[in-house]
């Protein structure tokens, strides 16, 4: 992973995941441009602009991140447009040597990725979460802060791992799923299904 300290970022989506981005960047010795959302915040955030244009301050230098949690419209955001995308990976956040992140990751603070795991582009891993050994995660995937993931399980594209949930070592998520809060998975998920409870069960469909 290239060394992401004294790089430039621009954050696209100023609301509370992205004040969150905005101080990881500054933990690990980054700087922050400004915040573009759809409507400039005249007060900023976190003391930093908020503007609503993304030519302005655009030297080409700067890495991007979609700063928005809401996975299906980070997504959307990332194909409406051609950026050079950054990773963010919080200091405090430990992270195997022999693990993979695609381009505009996030890794907070407390969070584990341990060995040979691959992590998609455009994924969250939230506040302590952790990620076990040879798990392969899909672009935009959120992993909810405290959420547990064993080892060698799979998450397609778009699935949200809810927070606190568990899911059982060989375990495979199917895309676009979401797992509630608290539930532990103990059976693989189809494609497009929302699970809850302990142990999980189906109890609808996402889209």
């Amino acid at each position: 992973m290239t060394d992401q300290a004294s790089l430039h970022f621009v954050l696209i989506g100023a609301g509370g995941h992205g004040a969150v981005v905005a101080e990881a960047i500054e933990q690990m010795g980054g700087k922050l441009m400004h915040f573009i959302d759809q409507k400039a915040i005249e007060s900023g955030v976190c003391g930093y602009e908020v503007l609503n244009e993304a030519s302005v301050y655009s030297d080409g230098a700067s890495n991007f991140i979609i700063t928005i949690g809401d996975n299906a419209t980070r997504k959307k955001n990332v194909l409406a447009s051609n950026r050079k995308y950054g990773l963010v990976i919080h200091p405090s956040s430990i992270i195997s040597k022999r693990a993979e992140l695609g381009e505009g990751t996030v890794v907070m603070a407390g969070a584990c990725i341990n060995t040979s795991v691959v992590i998609g582009k455009h994924c969250i891993v939230n506040t302590n979460a952790t990620i076990d050994h040879n798990c392969i995660l899909g672009d935009y995937v959120h992993v909810a802060p405290s959420a547990a993931l064993a080892g060698d399980i799979v998450v397609g594209e778009g699935s949200l791992i809810g927070i606190g949930a568990v899911v059982k070592p060989g375990i495979k998520i199917g895309k676009w799923c979401i797992v509630g809060a608290g539930a532990a998975v103990i059976r693989d998920i189809p494609d497009f299904t929302i699970v809850a409870g302990v142990p999980a069960k189906i109890i609808g469909t996402n889209g």
